[in-house]
């Protein structure tokens, strides 16, 4: 099942957790020092909470989680089909989760979209010699 990705910065992760929790009528999926994320049935929707004091109430970056790699695959082939370029990021770590996905360069407006699959839950955040992770985006 692919679903919309909607990462937002919030000032406060526990407020915002029994926000969220009240409002989608489930409780988080995974809850880790300064992040959150919801897998929200209905509507489709993984919802994720970055904390960045300071920069509660905005969208840190989208996304498309994906079921699998084949499908991250596909989806990176057609975008560069309709010219929009990407940056590939494999094997990472990011949010808590090991995934192979791709951030979509080009929107009109600078919208940061990722299409991502999860491929492992992971202790860290980020990998500590790997790529900048999502939360410094925004």
């Amino acid at each position: 099942m692919s679903r919309i990705q909607l990462a937002l910065n919030v000032d406060d992760l526990d407020a915002s957790i029994t926000f969220y929790s009240t409002l989608f009528g489930t409780e988080p999926a995974k809850v880790r020092p300064g992040y959150a994320n919801f897998a929200v049935a209905d509507p489709p929707l993984k919802l994720v909470l970055l904390e960045n004091p300071g920069q509660g109430g905005s969208v840190n970056h989208l996304g498309v989680e994906v079921p699998d790699v084949d499908t991250v695959d596909a989806e990176q082939s057609r975008l560069a089909e309709h010219g929009l370029s990407s940056v590939d990021e494999r094997g990472t770590t990011c949010c808590y989760a090991k995934q192979d996905k791709f951030w979509v360069d080009g929107a009109p407006n600078g919208e940061r979209w990722e299409v991502y699959t999860v491929l492992a839950d992971s202790p860290t955040f980020a990998a500590v010699d790997g790529p900048a992770c999502c939360a410094g985006q925004g």
